[in-house]
This record gives structure tokens, sequence and C-alpha cells, in this order.
């Protein structure tokens, strides 16, 4: 049996990863913020916990329930919580309380979740898929506090795959534009546009499924040779270059 802490796994893209690993066979624990998403998942294989990944206190009451869930043993972390929101307004306006937010939701929660999961997951050779954004390398206006805690997410990727290898490996993935709408509690996928698909090298925006087939790849033997790498998922759009017309 191979076991998954997925933090932010109870919507959207810590859901969509969550649920196919469960659907692959491993017992996955779901910590998230939010009572009502945790509330609606009845998925087996998945053990909902209500968890502030920012806090230190419940962060450590979270992994005590995991370890008596699942044992001394866990084969993947997958760091994913935070504020999804990219938008924090205007920087002149931004407070210092503000800006404090995206980063313990972030970078907070990625550091503690981390340091908890070090024991059993050496104890199962395991591995850490730390969720950043394209944000980190690529940004819109008043992007600043979200795009200072996935950049800090690299950093931090590339700093625990020196420091906690070779039994752990650590790797980081910069999803771009997916689309998950009906991964939230009552949510319903979004409309969009011929041009939202096409202006993708791919021919279409990312879904959730996508980031897990890759999560479910880095935590495999076959990416035994990887770690401390920042992996694009995101459809060849950073490698596109675009004009306004």
């Amino acid at each position: 049996m191979r076991y998954a802490v997925v933090t932010g796994g109870a919507k959207g893209i810590g859901l969509g990863i969550a649920r196919a690993l469960a659907s692959t066979g491993w017992q996955v624990a779901a910590l998230d913020i939010d009572a009502e998403a945790i509330a609606a998942i009845d998925t087996d294989g998945i053990l909902p916990i209500l968890c502030d990944t920012s806090d230190e206190e419940a962060v450590a009451q979270a992994f005590a329930e995991i370890t008596a869930a699942f044992g001394d043993q866990i084969h993947l972390l997958v760091n994913n919580a935070g504020l999804a929101d990219p938008d924090s307004g205007p920087l002149e306006d931004l407070t210092l309380d503000g800006f404090r937010k995206w980063q313990d939701s972030h970078v907070t929660s990625a550091f503690l979740c981390t340091r908890a999961a070090i024991p059993p997951l050496r104890r199962a050779t395991g591995s850490i898929v730390n969720i950043a954004s394209t944000r980190a390398t690529q940004s819109e206006p008043n992007g600043e506090a979200y795009a200072a805690a996935k950049g800090a997410l690299l950093g931090f990727t590339q700093s625990c795959a020196v420091s906690l290898g070779p039994l752990i490996r650590v790797n980081a993935l910069l999803p771009g534009w997916i689309e998950v709408g009906a991964l939230r509690p009552g949510g319903q996928s979004a409309e969009l546009s011929e041009n939202d698909h096409a202006q993708h090298p791919v021919g279409r925006v990312g879904t959730a499924d996508d980031i897990a087939a890759t999560v479910a790849f880095l935590a495999s033997d076959g990416a035994g040779f990887i770690t401390g790498q920042h992996f694009a998922v995101d459809g060849g759009m950073q490698r596109r270059m675009r004009y306004d017309e």
C-alpha cells in the first residue's frame, strides 16, 4: 500500500490529485482549511482532514491523525495548499498582513508540512512535489504576493532536494491555466472559448488530471533519477511569444 498526503486536497487541483491517486490504489490524506469542501469528500481511499496548514499546532495534530491511520510511512507529500487568487491588488495598497497571508498559505504551509513529513518519508524513501505556478516566472499586474509565494516554493524545492536526498526526492510543478471549476463544492466547469483553447500550443486548456498525471510520474520509480527540478505543465504557454493585436 502507498500513502500520500495532499494539502489543499479538498478542492481544485488538490482534489484532482487526491482522486487520481486514490483511483490507482493509493491511500490519501487530504488536508484543507475549507470545512465545507472537507465535508463534501466521499471518495474511497481519501481521508479528509480539516487543517490550517499554515498553523504549526494544526499541522502537528493532522500528522498525528495521519500516523494513526496510515502508520509510520508516507510515500508522497504534495504541497498544494495556498490562496488561489493570484491578484493581490495594487502594490501600493497591499498591506503587510495581506502580503503575509499569501506567504503563509503557500510557503509556511509547505515548510511545516515538509518538516512534519520528513521521518515517514525517509522510512518509505518517498518524494515531495511542491505545486508552484507559471506565475513564479511570468507575471500580470498586481500579482506580487502570489508570485513571491510561488517563487519561494521553487527555491524551497531545490534546497530541500539537496538537503533531504538521497532518501527523499523533491520536485516542483508550475501549472499554467488549469480549469478546476467542477472540483469546487457546488461548482461547475467554466465555459471556455475556442480561443481559450487555441492559444495553447497543445490546443486546449489544462485539467487537474494533467497535473495529477505528472505528480504520479514524479512519485514513481520511473522518476528515481529526478530531483530538485521545476516542471511547467502549461500546454506550452511559457514557450509561446505573444503580442497584442
